[in-house]
């Protein structure tokens, strides 16, 4: 009765099963379908990785060892994807304690080699009960939760992750912040979470677009006016830095102030104090400044755009976001967030994008950057409704994109800065022999077969790159 019941209550359950053991693999998931369960295979970790972005699993079960991306890696993956799936690690007598530290780090449970279909099948249905308790308990510990939070910055790739590091870093003390980084790149969201993660966090976040503000009101924004101080000026009001009293204010491209402008912030940071416009009353300022900007402001300092005296000291701690484009692993990531937010925010059903369709997003430059994606995404979903996004469902923009060129070179990006020609080859050439073997199942005779390379040619190639 109890299987029963779980079968009803928790149905259209999708496992993702990771394991590189074919004969394994295939035992266990002919298990799992006997259950009712709709259940996918795959033979790697890098594998998985992809197959966890483009489509939705309830439950990943991964063997902890495994060539080219292990269990842990694939853990802390579906965590960062999506924190409420379900992991559970599958791992030998040998290796107990890795899958102890496994369960630290957030998979459910463990289950040990020779695997016994009593065990899997109780290990999944405790993990399943979990879940559903879980889900029944959210909206309760909703409130609890921090408005602004990491979270709420969306990424999985090396060059996110430093800037998470340096936001944690950051928030405690009560530095001044630059953050650069292009338009549409997430500046803000970077403040919101250095602020709400801040000891200032239950005063107020104030943010000043300094570019959108008209010259000659900017000023009158940030410090007030008194009754009188200028024509139209039939009554006081209390500027920015005295609403931020005691929490933070957010000059966003600040690199747009004028150069007057720019000496009466620089004597706030220095000083501490104002007065409004028109008031001989010295206003004390108790507030943290983050700054963002999309220029270059050692070089504005250069073309005396921008006060040498005010560049130094604001760029105490400077954050610089990458662009999407330097960050393409991260794309899946976002597409498959924003799809959620707009599914539930438009009452729509769309369930994803086909590999086809993903394949044109990732090779976009994406020149707006996160918030070009969002738009699309968001455009996408309300068109769509639901079912699966196709290629034709994309804009003409998207599908232009490595028309007339090679398919390889249409994913490669050349910064500004240059790449570094043989590492990008080689990186490239290390991808393929994978890429062959996971098709293959590690079958090396195979693998070498597809890439039209002998054995013997194949073999020295995996010995260069230590691939065993």
């Amino acid at each position: 009765m109890a299987d029963s019941k779980i079968k009803k209550e928790m149905k259209n359950i999708r496992i993702l099963i990771a394991e590189d053991n074919e004969l394994s693999r295939d035992n266990l998931a002919e298990l799992l379908r006997s259950y009712g369960y709709e259940v996918k295979g795959v033979g790697d970790g890098r594998q998985a990785m992809d197959v966890f972005i483009d489509d939705k699993y309830d439950l990943v079960i991964t063997d902890l060892k495994m060539p080219h991306v292990d269990g842990l890696h694939l853990l802390k993956f579906v965590k960062e994807v999506n924190p409420e799936s379900i992991v559970i690690m599958i791992t030998g007598y040998g290796t107990v304690n890795s899958a102890v530290e496994a369960m630290k780090l957030g998979a459910f449970d463990y289950i040990t080699k020779p695997l016994k279909d009593d065990i899997v099948k109780l290990t999944i249905d405790r993990a399943l009960s979990f879940a559903k308790l879980k889900e029944e308990n959210i909206t309760l510990k909703d409130h609890l939760k921090k408005k602004y939070d990491f979270g709420k910055i969306i990424g999985f790739s090396d060059n996110m992750r430093k800037v998470f590091d340096n936001i944690e870093k950051v928030a405690s003390s009560d530095s001044t912040v630059v953050i650069y980084g292009e338009s549409g790149t997430g500046k803000e969201l970077v403040a919101r979470a250095i602020h709400f993660n801040s000891d200032r966090r239950s005063f107020p976040l104030v943010p000043v677009n300094c570019g959108a503000i008209p010259e000659e009101l900017l000023e009158s924004e940030l410090f007030g006016h008194e009754k009188g101080a200028f024509t139209g000026a039939i009554k006081s009001r209390v500027g920015r830095f005295e609403l931020a009293n005691g929490g933070t204010i957010f000059l966003d491209e600040i690199g747009d102030m004028s150069p007057a402008l720019q000496v009466k912030v620089l004597r706030v940071i220095q000083e501490k104090q104002f007065e409004r416009i028109g008031g001989v009353k010295t206003i004390n300022a108790d507030v943290r400044i983050i700054c963002a900007t999309n220029q270059d402001l050692e070089k504005a300092v250069q073309e005396k755009r921008f006060r040498e005296d005010l560049f130094y000291r604001i760029n105490v701690i400077p954050i610089t976001l990458p662009p999407l484009r330097d960050r393409k692993m991260d794309v899946p990531v976002l597409v498959n967030h924003f799809l959620q937010k707009f599914n539930k925010l438009k009452k729509r059903n769309v369930k994803g994008l086909t590999p086809e369709a993903s394949n044109y997003m990732k090779r976009y430059s994406w020149p707006g950057n996160v918030r070009e994606l969002e738009n699309l995404i968001e455009m996408l979903v309300v068109m769509r409704e639901d079912g699966m996004i196709k290629v034709d469902d994309l804009p003409p923009k998207i599908l232009s994109v490595g028309k007339g060129k090679s398919e390889v070179l249409s994913v490669v990006d050349i910064p500004e800065d240059g790449i570094e020609y043989n590492g990008v080859v080689d990186q490239f050439e290390k991808d393929l022999l994978l890429k062959a073997l996971e098709k293959t199942g590690g079958v090396k005779n195979r693998a070498a077969k597809l890439l039209n390379l002998n054995r013997t040619t194949f073999v020295e190639k995996l010995k260069r790159f230590n691939i065993s």
